[in-house]
């Protein structure tokens, strides 16, 4: 499978949230994600989950051979060993990876939507 051009959103709301993107981003290489172009910091306001802390986000442009299912794998593999535990939706964490864009690839799974559904919804994507 050719290498595919991909757009992650990375976001932290626990700890040293920049600490926790430099690790992810850098967790990305380890597991096939080749990073070409990382935004600037973006601190957000939560939204479905207000009693939390603001979040710190960010978008990566990067290219993969992983295919969809397994590069979703990949990035859930990164989240567990950098402590994120999902115990409230949309609630507060040390990081999340989100697949925004895959190619120009449109999927409808139950685990996985590409392009994402709250894309649009996320100012730091579309600065």
């Amino acid at each position: 499978m050719p290498a595919r051009q991909i757009y992650l959103s990375l976001g932290s709301n626990i700890g040293d949230r920049a600490a926790n993107i430099e690790r992810a981003i850098a967790a990305l290489d380890e597991a096939d994600v080749r990073v070409r172009r990382v935004s600037s910091l973006y601190r957000t306001e939560p939204k479905d989950f207000p009693a939390q802390h603001w979040f710190l986000n960010c978008l990566v442009e990067a290219k993969t051979n992983l295919p969809p299912l397994p590069l979703l794998d990949a990035l859930r593999r990164i989240e567990f060993q950098m402590g994120s535990r999902k115990l409230v939706a949309r609630g507060p964490r040390r990081i999340d990876l989100d697949i925004l864009l895959y190619g120009r690839a449109t999927i409808q799974l139950p685990e996985l939507q590409i392009p994402h559904p709250r894309m649009h919804l996320r100012r730091f994507v579309l600065a």
